[in-house]
């Protein structure tokens, strides 16, 4: 039996269309807003009208190929209002989507395809070439000419409204998050789900529409928030393009943006740069999570924004975010709040039993917004969703999280209770990374942990016993991961050990591999001589800086900076040295988007465009071209 003053904080309790859809409640706001603005991408702008008409036309030809209550639908493209349409396109006609990133590796790709088993694929002419499209079960859908300008007569009625015949209960979408047996799990969120959870935006950070910037992958949930609760509530929605954190500021400021909301490490980013860290202070709301938020990072943005700040957490499984803080003076640490509407927190011993207040428990989640479980996989939704009479009646989800009921009723997460980890932003099982390695021929053993030995700067690790440890096994470790997982899943640094440490009762001793001294992550790029060197005065002057600031001998034009263990830090510090050397003012989110020495000095030199630049430094667009060669 729960205390009664964890009763107290347990009453969410909020009314909400419980047999409304995503898709309802969009068809709602188009009726009351119908020649707003719904969505702006670049020079390319929709009204609500617009929208809902495209969107209508798609469904309509999805609905021809089958698909009905969930069906699962595979979007695959970049971003743009293509993908915005794609996805009320697949809710309209009853569907679920699944999405697929295509920067991932095509090895990765193909995993969720064959286990979601989805029909069909949406996809672009531009992003087909990228993706594994071998199943000769999938039908692919190019949207380009579905989605054309210009309608003939005949066709103008595929525009009305579609009706799909999905209800609350069935599926919205199916998100693919880590698996710790080397195999991603998808996770299986109900219209239902996301209903309650607009209901719980609303209470938590009003509705009062506003001009949102969509920085988010729609491979990561909380895009949820950004595409679609918007749109169900008269926002215009910003779409931000695959240009990277360069032209965020540049969107802000021309599109009067008022919500955005990002990881902590991307806020770390925007910071660095003064004119971005300034078109912060534009904002009303800024909405932080994703991964813990350091009260340093609040301090620093306090400098420049007076609007609210809210620290969001929750896990996939129990719908985007489950808890929410607004930000006004931190402390040491920063609180994640309250649970949302319909939402229950526990605090949990090893026995299910409930802890006291201010005492560290395992944190449960319960209410509306718990998901069904995982796609195909009854064995796994059994062991994280509980059964627990005591406390609910419905299943409870286990989170894997530590934290602790505060006296005013706030909840200060405290890390994870397994190995687990967040790393900008993304849920990460270190085991789905060390299952590959140890498929690798000569290795023998293989752990994965992260390291934060500079303050914001976090880096995956992995440490191995292995018959090969020269700097070619790196180049061959890191080949084989970049082909199976996505760039921010593959360590930054590989630590060869004769044995791994062990704790008293025979366990690899995770806690001792983190007070090893920092590893060499020049090391860790297996960079010797570099294939292409300088060969002109500014790549010399851009090459010498990162080579100072990283501590390694030889930087090849064409070497990914990032690859060879740059961080935030370190690219301030490049910044400073180039403008003392170059005698003039260089952006600092310059150094993000051109990330190789060729590409960066050709910005610099002003012989190359933007976009040109961007294409050859985009380390993702390298990797792909690079594994389709």
């Amino acid at each position: 039996m729960l205390p009664v003053q964890l009763l107290e904080w347990n009453r969410t309790e909020a009314d909400y269309p419980r047999d409304g859809t995503i898709a309802g409640l969009f068809k709602q706001q188009v009726a009351k807003t119908p020649d707003a603005l719904a969505v702006v991408a670049k020079d390319r702008q929709l009204s609500y009208r617009e929208l809902d008409a495209r969107s209508n036309r798609l469904a309509r030809r999805l609905q021809r190929l089958g698909v009905k209550p969930d069906t699962l639908v595979g979007v695959a493209m970049g971003r743009s209002e293509t993908l915005v349409i794609s996805l009320l396109a697949i809710l309209k006609a009853g569907g679920a989507y699944v999405p697929l990133d295509p920067t991932h590796p095509k090895e990765r790709l193909s995993l969720i395809i064959e286990d979601s088993g989805i029909p069909i694929l949406l996809t672009t002419s531009e992003m087909r070439e990228r993706l594994p499209l071998h199943l000769s079960c999938l039908a692919v859908l190019n949207v380009d000419g579905v989605l054309d300008v210009q309608i003939p007569a005949p066709a103008l009625q595929e525009s009305n409204a579609v009706e799909g015949g999905a209800a609350s209960h069935n599926l919205a979408y199916v998100i693919y998050t880590s698996g710790s047996t080397g195999k991603p799990k998808g996770v299986m969120l109900e219209n239902r789900n996301v209903v309650n959870f607009f209901t719980g935006m609303d209470r938590a950070i009003g509705c009062e529409p506003g001009v949102w910037l969509a920085v988010t992958s729609v491979s990561f949930d909380i895009s949820v928030l950004e595409l679609l609760w918007t749109l169900t509530r008269g926002f215009k929605v910003v779409v931000h393009g695959d240009e990277g954190a360069a032209t965020i500021a540049d969107e802000i400021i021309r599109n009067g943006v008022t919500h955005l909301q990002m990881t902590p490490s991307l806020a770390r980013i925007l910071t660095l740069d003064a004119r971005a860290f300034a078109a912060l202070g534009l904002l009303k709301q800024m909405l932080l999570g994703g991964e813990a938020v350091p009260a340093s990072l609040i301090h620093h943005v306090r400098q420049v924004f007076n609007g609210e700040i809210y620290n969001m957490y929750g896990p996939t499984e129990t719908t985007i975010w489950s808890t929410t803080y607004r930000v006004r003076e931190p402390g040491s640490t920063v609180s994640i709040g309250r649970p949302i509407a319909n939402t229950q927190i526990y605090m949990l011993d090893a026995e299910f039993n409930s802890v006291p207040v201010g005492e560290i428990g395992e944190l449960f989640i319960g209410g509306d917004g718990v998901a069904r479980g995982y796609w195909n996989r009854p064995d796994l939704t059994a062991e994280r969703f509980l059964n627990i009479p005591s406390l609910s009646a419905q299943p409870i989800y286990r989170t894997g999280d530590l934290a602790r009921f505060l006296p005013d009723g706030n909840v200060e997460f405290l890390g994870r209770a397994d190995y687990q980890v967040k790393l900008r932003g993304h849920r990460i099982e270190p085991g789905e990374i060390e299952a590959i390695l140890e498929q690798c021929h000569g290795v023998r053993q293989a752990v994965v942990v992260v390291r934060e030995d500079r303050e914001g700067d976090k880096r995956l690790i992995a440490y191995l016993v292995a018959e090969d440890t020269g700097p070619e096994a790196v180049g061959t470790l890191r080949s084989v991961l970049e082909l199976k997982l996505p760039d921010y899943m593959v360590p930054s640094a590989f630590v060869f050990l004769p044995e791994l440490p062990l704790t008293n009762n025979g366990k690899i001793d995770r806690k001792a591999l983190l007070k090893l001294p920092p590893p060499n992550l020049a090391a860790g790029s297996a960079v010797s001589q570099p294939e292409s060197p300088p060969s002109n005065e500014i790549e010399r002057i851009v090459a010498a800086a990162w080579q100072d600031a990283l501590g390694i001998p030889n930087v090849g034009i064409n070497d990914n900076f990032f690859d060879l263990g740059a961080h935030s830090l370190t690219v301030a510090e490049v910044q400073a040295k180039l403008q003392e050397a170059l005698g003039r003012d260089v952006a600092l989110l310059d150094l993000f988007q051109f990330s190789t020495v060729s590409a960066l000095a050709s910005h610099l030199a002003g012989t190359q465009s933007v976009a040109a630049a961007t294409q050859v430094s985009d380390r993702a667009q390298r990797r792909k071209l690079a594994r389709q060669r």
